[in-house]
């Protein structure tokens, strides 16, 4: 049973290979921009060209852009391969990647679009939501957050406007993926784009 896992809702372009639960081999970079162009190659240098019996993919939020290309390429090699493809929650991963923790739930808060902030907040033994998705600006964030721990690249921003606690920023990692519940990562392959799309239809 190989897996393979596919990160590019920030600004990592990151994949993994895992067989029976460990991991084969893994690239990550941290491109910014230009996911379309890294992902394919990456994975046709992981062994056996990264040929999996299921895939499974960052579904966001995060970067509209990075969570349609991660999606596209799930979706078409999915069908090529005939494997079953699933998702996963970008905050879900942050949350889960955390090694170690003495607190019972922590937050996860990354930088959206327009100002506003992603926020969930999750228990952490078992590893599980606690609350929903929610895309807010910084003053309300921080006001919707009373855990001491905060992962995430708004971390900083959230611990400083509230005056307390402990930020952590880490790195959405694609060889971090089966840390999470199954549940967690079975979710179906669509976009989790967190807030309604900046283009407005037209009257």
């Amino acid at each position: 049973m190989r897996q393979l896992v596919i990160e590019t809702a920030t600004t990592a372009c990151s994949v993994a290979l895992f067989d029976q639960g460990s991991l084969l081999a893994e690239h990550h970079v941290d491109v910014g921009r230009g996911h379309a162009e890294r992902l394919i190659p990456m994975i046709a240098d992981l062994p056996g060209r990264g040929r999996a019996d299921e895939i499974i993919v960052d579904c966001g939020p995060g970067s509209f852009t990075g969570v349609r290309v991660g999606l596209a390429a799930a979706r078409g090699l999915g069908l090529g391969w005939g494997v079953p493809v699933f998702g996963f929650s970008s905050l879900a991963l942050l949350a889960a990647s955390i090694e170690r923790t003495d607190e019972h739930s922590l937050a996860v808060a990354i930088h959206g679009g327009h100002g506003q902030l992603f926020i969930q907040r999750f228990e952490h033994a078992p590893m599980q939501p606690v609350s929903e998705l929610a895309s807010l600006l910084p003053d309300a964030a921080a006001h919707a957050l009373s855990d001491d721990l905060v992962v995430g690249n708004a971390g900083d921003d959230l611990v400083a406007l509230r005056g307390f606690g402990t930020a952590v920023d880490i790195a959405l990692r694609a060889s971090n993926a089966l840390r999470l519940p199954l549940p967690l990562r079975q979710l179906p392959p669509h976009p989790i784009y967190g807030r309604a799309p900046d283009a407005k239809p037209q009257k």
